[in-house]
C-alpha cells in the first residue's frame, strides 16, 4: 500500500495540485498523514468547498478505484454495506428440496456467493480503493454505528458468514456539511481537517488551473466579486465550483473583464436562490463589480 504514497506533504501537495487541486499547506499535511497513517480523513466544511473533489482526486492519482457512498436520510445496512439475495437463496432451497439434499440447507444458503456488495463492502473486498462516504450528516444518526467497526478495523461482520477484513485497507474520506453534528465515535477513529473557502491568492491559483482559457483579467475579477459576495448575509454562499463554472460562463459570453450588465445576465451561475439573486441584482451587483475591479487592480 505504502508505495503508492507520496513521500512527505511536498509530493502530497504535488499529487493533489496534479489532479487540479489547489490545497493549502494544512490541508496537504492533514491528507499526507491520512494516507501514511493509514486512517480515514473525516473533511468538514460548506457546501461547495472542495470536500468531495479530494476523494476524487486522491482516486485518480495515486491511482485507485473510487467507490462512492452517497448518504441520505433512511439509509441502512443493506444499502450501504450488504444484502442477501434472497431469490437466489429461495431457488437454492427450492433446487436442495428437489434433489432431496437438505442436511446442510441452512448453512448452504449463507455462503459468500448469495451476499450482494454494497459500498462499504466492495471497498474492502475489491482492488485498492479510495472509499467516499459523502455528506454522512445527511444519514441518520443510528447508521453511524455501523461504521465504527470499518472505520476501526477495516472490517465488515456478517452474522450469517462471519468477519471479512480487507486485504487493502481502502483510503477513507468521509465528508459532512454540518447539517447536524456527527458523533464522537466516528471523529474519534478519524483526522480531522475544516475545508473552508479559499483566499482569494488560492482561489485565482484554481482558477488558473481548472479555467486556463479565462483571461487574466477577468479571472482576477471574478475572484475578487466572489470574495466580497462571501462576506454578505446571502443564504447559500457560492462554492469554488460556482467560481469556475462562473468565470467559463463569462468567458462563453466573449467577456473580457466584469461588466454590471453581465453580471445581472449570469447570477443563476453563482447563486442558486431567488431571494439571493434578487437581493444582488442591480445596484447591489455594480458596487460589487466596482469594487471587484478596483480590488483587483490592488
Amino acid at each position: 500500500m505504502t508505495a503508492t504514497l507520496p513521500a512527505d506533504v511536498a509530493a502530497t501537495t504535488a499529487l493533489l495540485a496534479a489532479g487540479g487541486y489547489v490545497a493549502d499547506a494544512a490541508l496537504a499535511t492533514t491528507v499526507h498523514l491520512a494516507l501514511r497513517m493509514g486512517r480515514p480523513l473525516f473533511l468538514e466544511g460548506e457546501p461547495g468547498t472542495g470536500k468531495t473533489e479530494i476523494a476524487k482526486v486522491l482516486a485518480a492519482q495515486l491511482p485507485r478505484g473510487l467507490v462512492r457512498l452517497q448518504c441520505y436520510d433512511g439509509l441502512d445496512l443493506s444499502a450501504a454495506a450488504y444484502e442477501w439475495n434472497h431469490a437466489r437463496q429461495l431457488m437454492a432451497i427450492r433446487m436442495a428440496e428437489a434433489r432431496g439434499e437438505t442436511a446442510n440447507l441452512e448453512a448452504s444458503i449463507y455462503e459468500r456467493r448469495y451476499l450482494e456488495a454494497r459500498p462499504l463492502l466492495r471497498a474492502l473486498e475489491g482492488e485498492p480503493s479510495v472509499l467516499l462516504i459523502d455528506e454522512l450528516d445527511r444519514a441518520d444518526e443510528p447508521f453511524e454505528a455501523f461504521l465504527l467497526e470499518v472505520l476501526s478495523d477495516f472490517q465488515i461482520t456478517v452474522p450469517e458468514l462471519g468477519t471479512i477484513h480487507a486485504a487493502t485497507p481502502p483510503v477513507v474520506i468521509i465528508t459532512s456539511n454540518r447539517t447536524r453534528e456527527v458523533h464522537d465515535a466516528i471523529r474519534r477513529r478519524c483526522l480531522y481537517h475544516w475545508v473552508d473557502y479559499p483566499d482569494a491568492a488560492r482561489e485565482r491559483a484554481i482558477l488558473a488551473m481548472r479555467a486556463p482559457h479565462v483571461a487574466e483579467t477577468l479571472s482576477a475579477q471574478v475572484v475578487a466579486f466572489v470574495q466580497r459576495l462571501r462576506q454578505g448575509d446571502y443564504y447559500k454562499l457560492p462554492g469554488v465550483a460556482e467560481t469556475i463554472d462562473w468565470a467559463n460562463a463569462l468567458a462563453a459570453l466573449d467577456a473580457r473583464e466584469l461588466e454590471a450588465g453581465a453580471v445581472n445576465a449570469t447570477l443563476g451561475v453563482l447563486l442558486k436562490y431567488q431571494d439571493d439573486i434578487a437581493k444582488l441584482r442591480g445596484e447591489e451587483a455594480a458596487r460589487l463589480v466596482a469594487e471587484a475591479k478596483e480590488g483587483a487592480r490592488a
